[in-house]
């Protein structure tokens, strides 16, 4: 699922439905003056007849490009017009016509200078336009939005958008719902370019607080979702947890495809695979299936969720031994779960036992009880070990009740309704076969090797 076009997506449905209907025209027209020559002092308009011929004539222009000319002419013959507070929206309307989005951005920002002579319904139109702008640069020149300054000002004015929005009366012609649910798009559309804005300049920390006000609004957006998600990935030092709960959000919302969601998953199981490291990948299945299911029920991750990391396992496999595993295993908890990650797909040397079964085959399988010492060979009479040895079939002489020590790799284990762990690519110390049959060798102490 990608998420670089979101905001120009929510362009394209909100710039044409602007709260006030057409946008910055909807400014009210200025009246011509009683007599040409009266002013402010007088109680007049403070603007000539001339002044209001030469406007009406460039807002009459239907053609953008020779419509700005009229406004250019218009400002170099009266600079300090007081209808520049119609000529500068007019600017806004024609540059956005010819998608000059830099002049777009340039003008909407002359209309907002103009401080309390435009109401906050035209503030909230001149804000709108220097997002849409910007919204449309990010797609169509990068390098120019991604520039900090240029950046800033659009993070700048889709906050001040916000506090304008919040000033904007509801047209008498609009129903409240009608309002709330417009007022909901744009309010996203704001949070939206705030949030692009920081991302463009890699300021993931600002970036974050606006994704998170749009999912409030919107909390099954996945998109949104998965960009908070990468921004909680980007942040120094990494918010993985966060970053993993937001993914798993993705994955599940509603709004996407089979395939995106099969991305996002993909793209999320490397991730969690790179922060743990474990040599089993398919304990990452199991859990990414807890996450998906966890974080689908819930907008904020509980404080209680967290995988361990690759440092949590290397710690874990520091003093590790098949018996501190065996330990570890079966008493359960978060301590068998981190001990489980660390040790699965792991080789361990040397592990003693007690042999309960041989199966043979063209892959012999030893059914064996784990032991330590004497007392547990003589008492134990059940195996907890399952292990699979291939190309070795001089194994096939080991006979029930003999002690051996085996090379092998963890690869799985059942931790009810009766413990046993799973090895593959086992081979039997030569020392503990049979030359030929005979009578089994008894008690693991033999060669116990050290830590067991």
């Amino acid at each position: 699922m990608s998420g670089t076009r979101k905001v120009a997506g929510l362009a394209m449905v909100a710039a044409l439905r602007l709260i006030l209907g057409s946008g910055l025209s909807a400014l009210a027209r200025p009246q011509a003056p009683a007599a040409a020559g009266q002013d402010a002092a007088a109680g007049k308009q403070p603007y000539t007849m001339a002044e209001y011929n030469s406007y009406q004539a460039a807002a009459a222009e239907k053609n953008p490009a020779q419509q700005i000319k009229a406004l250019d002419d218009f400002v170099s013959k009266y600079p300090n017009s007081a209808l520049m507070i119609y000529v500068y929206p007019l600017y806004v309307q024609a540059y956005g016509q010819l998608k000059n989005y830099q002049k777009v951005i340039e003008y909407s920002d002359k209309v907002i200078g103009l401080g309390s002579k435009i109401d906050a319904g035209g503030q909230y139109q001149a804000l709108y336009a220097h997002a849409f702008a910007y919204n449309a640069l990010t797609a169509s020149q990068p390098g120019w939005a991604n520039d900090a300054a240029n950046a800033k000002a659009a993070r700048d004015a889709a906050v001040a958008g916000l506090k304008a929005l919040d000033d904007v009366k509801k047209p008498d012609t609009m129903t409240d719902d009608a309002f709330a649910t417009q007022k909901k798009q744009i309010q996203i559309y704001f949070n939206g370019t705030a949030a692009q804005a920081a991302a463009n300049t890699k300021d993931y920390a600002s970036a974050i607080p606006f994704y998170k006000a749009m999912l409030v609004l919107n909390p099954d957006d996945g998109i949104t979702s998965y960009r908070l998600g990468l921004a909680y990935e980007a942040l120094t030092p990494p918010q993985h947890m966060d970053a993993f709960w937001s993914i798993a959000r993705a994955v599940a919302a509603k709004g996407a495809t089979e395939a995106q969601s099969k991305k996002v998953k993909d793209y999320l199981r490397k991730l969690i695979v790179n922060y743990q490291q474990a040599a089993c990948e398919n304990l990452t299945d199991a859990e990414l299936a807890e996450l998906l299911q966890l974080a689908g029920s819930s907008a904020e991750r509980p404080a209680s969720y967290n995988l361990p990391s690759s440092a949590d396992l290397d710690a874990a496999r520091k003093d590790m031994t098949i018996a501190s595993v065996v330990t570890d295993l079966k008493a359960g908890g978060d301590k068998a779960k981190v001990t489980w990650l660390a040790s699965c797909g792991l080789e361990f040397p040397g592990v003693p036992g007690k042999v309960i079964e041989n199966i043979p085959g063209d892959v012999i399988e030893l059914k064996v009880a784990f032991v330590t010492s004497d007392a547990e060979f003589d008492a134990k009479t059940t195996p907890d070990m399952d292990v699979k040895i291939a190309g070795q079939p001089e194994v096939a002489r080991v006979e029930k009740d003999s002690a051996i020590h085996f090379t092998g790799t963890l690869v799985s284990y059942d931790p009810d309704p009766a413990f046993m762990l799973h090895w593959e690519k086992g081979k039997v110390n030569a020392d503990d076969i049979p030359k030929e049959k005979g009578a089994p060798k008894k008690g693991p102490a033999r060669k116990k090797p050290a830590g067991h």
